[in-house]
């Protein structure tokens, strides 16, 4: 049987979120979706999922179907029902602490104030399990939600476009090669 891989992009539902800065991680799993010919559109576990094969493993993609700060609850269903090693569950999130356009690929961590993290490490009891940030820059904490909630201004887009894109080759390049080669080519060509 193909091992199995869940990749999980973080976002809100509804039109009114679609191109808010906090959807950065659906808009990685429509890119993958186009490049892996895997539709996203099953209702399963309180989310959107597709599944497919690459390179020679079965792949899941999924958005949970719910806000931000309930997704916890889709990733722990899915994870238990296929009895998921979470190595084999990567986590595509918006981060505020880095710059737009910068992705980061860690092993574990904490959620870093991010609502949508911590819900899923504490649905898991887990914090450990890779996870793929992608940057949407910084604010003061007293306006955050109105950041991540807002729409990104017209220099920022292609920014977070094309971060979306390294995103989404970092999740391929996981997918054929593993978590540490990851790292090591995406993390690396990044720093200053």
């Amino acid at each position: 049987m193909a091992e199995l891989r869940l990749v999980v992009g973080l976002g809100n539902p509804g039109s009114e979120y679609a191109e808010t800065r906090h959807n950065l991680g659906f808009k990685v799993i429509e890119a993958l979706e186009n490049v892996l010919g895997i539709e996203v559109k099953q209702r399963k576990f309180n989310a959107r999922i597709g599944e497919g094969l690459h390179e020679g493993a079965k792949v899941i993609l999924m958005k949970p179907w719910q806000f931000m700060n309930r997704s916890g609850q889709s990733v722990a269903a899915a994870v238990g029902f296929y009895k998921l090693d979470l190595a084999h569950l990567m986590v595509v999130v918006d981060d505020r602490a880095l710059e737009p356009g910068v992705i980061r690929i860690r092993a574990k961590g904490s959620a870093g104030g991010h609502n949508g993290l911590a819900d899923i490490i504490a649905k898991l009891g887990s914090a450990e399990f890779p996870r793929c940030r992608v940057g949407i820059g910084q604010c003061s904490g007293a306006e955050a939600v109105g950041y991540v909630l807002g729409r990104p201004a017209p220099d920022e887009r292609p920014l977070l476009n094309d971060a979306i894109l390294k995103a989404r080759d970092a999740v391929l390049h996981w997918l054929r090669f593993g978590l540490e080669k990851t790292m090591n080519e995406f993390n690396r060509v990044q720093e200053q």
